[in-house]
């Protein structure tokens, strides 16, 4: 039973889940600082308040039906999206192709030839009696 459970804990994707949780919870606040204290500030200097709580407020009877939060909710999380994919997602989108431009325009280098190879050829000019080496 123990031994299942380390096998299932020490396999790759759990790990590299592990960090990928780790390294977003590291990058919140870089998302959050952007979100609130640029692009949110930039709505605010638009729109007049930095959330649309507020709009299309409908009462009825004594129920208040409020969309503008699922909109602030929606554009927060657009903001939240735009700001990973130019910020984390785009950057290195770039550099992987600017990798693989230039592994593709290095050759490989020829492969050497394996011992076996090497020795049948030494074998054939010594059978031969050439002396072409």
């Amino acid at each position: 039973m123990l031994q299942g459970f380390k096998d299932f804990i020490t396999r790759g994707n759990v790990v590299d889940m592990a960090v990928g949780i780790i390294i977003g919870g590291a990058f919140t606040p870089i998302v959050t600082a952007l979100t609130e204290k640029v692009l949110m500030p930039f709505i605010a200097g638009l729109a007049g308040k930095p959330d649309f709580d507020g709009i299309w407020t409908i009462t009825l009877n004594d129920a208040r039906i409020e969309p503008g939060f699922v909109l602030t909710a929606l554009v927060n999380f657009l903001l939240v999206a735009a700001a990973l994919y130019f910020a984390i997602v785009m950057p290195m989108n770039m550099l992987r192709e600017r990798q693989e431009a230039k592994a593709a325009i290095e050759p490989d280098p020829e492969p050497l030839p394996s011992d076996v190879e090497l020795l049948t050829e030494i074998r054939d000019l010594l059978a031969t009696g050439s002396r072409d080496y």
